[in-house]
């Protein structure tokens, strides 16, 4: 599934895909608003951390599904 999160200040924002499901997704973010930082892994196995003062948004995608054609 996409991810993509806005930061206050910055005009980029950041884009990768997690195979993590959207309801751990949202359970990070609702517990970084508390404080703290949310920590997502992208599918490559790369860590994404962002404090939770810089958070302007996330924006989750839905799950994806099995893809059909010659790209599969």
């Amino acid at each position: 599934m996409e991810v993509r999160i806005g930061v206050r200040n910055v005009s980029r924002e950041i884009a990768f895909e997690t195979n993590e499901s959207a309801d751990d997704v949202a359970a990070k973010v609702a517990a970084a608003t508390s404080g703290g930082v949310l920590d997502l892994v992208d599918a490559k196995g790369r860590r994404v951390v962002v404090p939770s003062d810089a958070l302007g948004y996330v924006e989750i995608g839905e799950e994806e599904k099995r893809r059909v054609g010659f790209g599969a």
